[in-house]
């Protein structure tokens, strides 16, 4: 095993696979053509033909086509083509800054639309600053969450301290201070000091769809004395692991969620704790930052 079969792992699409799914003009996600049949039932909300599948161009408007794609959502769910219903929006469009509409958050990788979220690498520092090139790894430690057993993705993997999907109307530090005090119980005033270090993305096909996403990361920095607590159930508990024990376990295993691991490569990248002698190193580099 290596760091780039974890980079390989995110990068699983055949686009002839799909149609792609268009709205406003522009293609916003991927359909596979079993969803786009059963979409063609509903021409008022979408326009399908052998090649593609678009929005309705008639509905104009955020409001307009979130309400229109629900309905048709809802009436997927009901009948089991669509299965997993969550309750919460997720914005959908050809940019992050510019949503056209919103769908419910299970039926993103459905529609092979760009998901978005934020994770936060919860870093303890005990020795020299990690950016020392002497010995970038001294006295560096994160803490791993691991997975409830009865989440319906990853059940049993490890996971970042804090991460979670970007819901529609939320700003990403009002979503980061939210899912931080839930995940892992860290205050609004420490959460705010978490650093914005770039974002990854992504492409995969899985069972439950396209997984087209972007993740917004920060690395926050905690005292030795602070112990997440998980509130949402969401995490089953927290360890905190030496740096080098959380780079094993990327490379060696497949003990961490498929993009928890990008993001642990993200940060052991950023920090000189993988270097240009890496094998692979500059399609690791690459492979982080896949545009589709």
């Amino acid at each position: 095993m290596s760091y780039l079969d974890r980079i390989r792992a995110c990068q699983l699409f055949d686009p002839s696979a799909f149609r792609p799914f268009r709205a406003d003009g522009a293609t916003v996600g991927w359909v596979r053509p079993e969803l786009a049949a059963a979409l063609a039932a509903f021409p008022e909300v979408f326009v399908v033909d052998e090649h593609a599948v678009a929005l309705n161009p008639n509905l104009k408007g955020f409001d307009a086509r979130t309400k229109a794609v629900a309905a048709v959502v809802r009436t997927l769910g009901a009948r089991g083509i669509l299965d997993d219903w969550r309750g919460e929006m997720f914005a959908v469009g050809a940019r992050f800054d510019r949503p056209l509409f919103a769908i419910d958050r299970g039926a993103v990788p459905a529609f092979g639309v760009r998901g978005y979220g934020i994770h936060v690498n919860g870093v303890v520092r005990d020795g020299p600053d990690l950016a020392d090139p002497g010995d970038p790894a001294t006295g560096v430690r994160m803490w791993v969450g691991r997975r409830s057993l009865d989440k319906r993705l990853a059940p049993g993997k490890l996971d970042q301290m804090v991460a979670g999907g970007q819901p529609a109307g939320l700003s990403l530090r009002e979503n980061l201070l939210k899912e931080a005090a839930e995940e892992a119980a860290v205050s609004p005033e420490m959460a705010a000091r978490a650093r914005p270090v770039g974002a990854i993305s992504y492409c995969t096909q899985r069972p439950e769809g396209l997984r087209n996403d972007v993740l917004f990361l920060y690395d926050l920095d905690l005292p030795a004395s602070f112990v997440p607590r998980n509130t949402d159930g969401e995490l089953s508990g927290f360890e905190l692991w030496p740096i080098e024990r959380v780079a094993e376990a990327v490379r060696d295993t497949e003990d961490f969620k498929f993009n928890c691991a990008l993001v642990m490569i993200d940060f052991l990248i950023r920090h000189g704790l993988i270097g240009p002698e890496e094998p692979d190193y500059l399609d690791l580099v690459a492979g982080l930052h896949l545009a589709v």
